[in-house]
């Protein structure tokens, strides 16, 4: 239970760490959904271990890839900028087109591409891309995190085994507090 509550703490700060610094930035009074769920994308860098051979050399970028409507705008750049995960440069990139995405470590869905789900998942296969999205029953469909909004607080939905078929795994820490689901149904 204390390793639940000091991860649910450390996903908090982070999302309040980015709240007031969009507070500071354009005067809002509370994160929106988007921003709050920004931070979660950021974060899951840090809950999930990728194969070592990810990475070409220790200099190339760790991408977080955006496909579709981009929810998060300028404020996902901003956030990140002069960040590294395990010393690799952290950069935003957005896709229009599926032949775009490559060399992308996670990669967030937008539900503007629910319908493409299948055809995304499918040129993802293989890759070691981490794949996140706020479409309905997402998880259900492959996508290996899920969000989902309950009584006004963004949840997490993993599919654990499109994650271990991507040679992905994920942290305990992040598992714990989310809902396990499989492809077809929960688990």
């Amino acid at each position: 239970m204390a390793a639940l509550t000091s991860t649910l703490r450390l996903l908090l700060l982070g999302a309040l760490a980015l709240a007031a610094f969009l507070r500071s930035a354009d005067g809002a009074e509370s994160p929106t959904e988007s921003q709050v769920e920004a931070v979660f994308v950021f974060n899951f860098s840090h809950f999930v271990e990728w194969p070592s051979q990810t990475f070409a050399s220790p200099s190339e970028p760790f991408t977080i890839g955006i496909f579709g409507t981009d929810p998060f705008g300028a404020r996902l750049d901003e956030a990140v900028r002069g960040e590294e995960i395990n010393g690799h440069p952290l950069v935003v990139r957005r896709f229009s087109r599926l032949v775009e995405v490559h060399n992308c470590q996670i990669l967030f869905i937008d539900r503007s591409e629910a319908a493409s789900i299948g055809q995304i998942l499918a040129a993802l296969h293989g890759r070691g891309t981490l794949t996140v999205s706020q479409a309905a029953a997402a998880a259900e469909h492959g996508i290996m995190i899920q969000f989902t909004t309950e009584n006004s607080r963004i949840r997490l939905r993993i599919n654990v085994e499109s994650a271990r078929a991507a040679g992905l795994t994920i942290s305990s820490k992040l598992l714990r507090p989310a809902e396990i689901v499989a492809v077809g149904g929960k688990e």
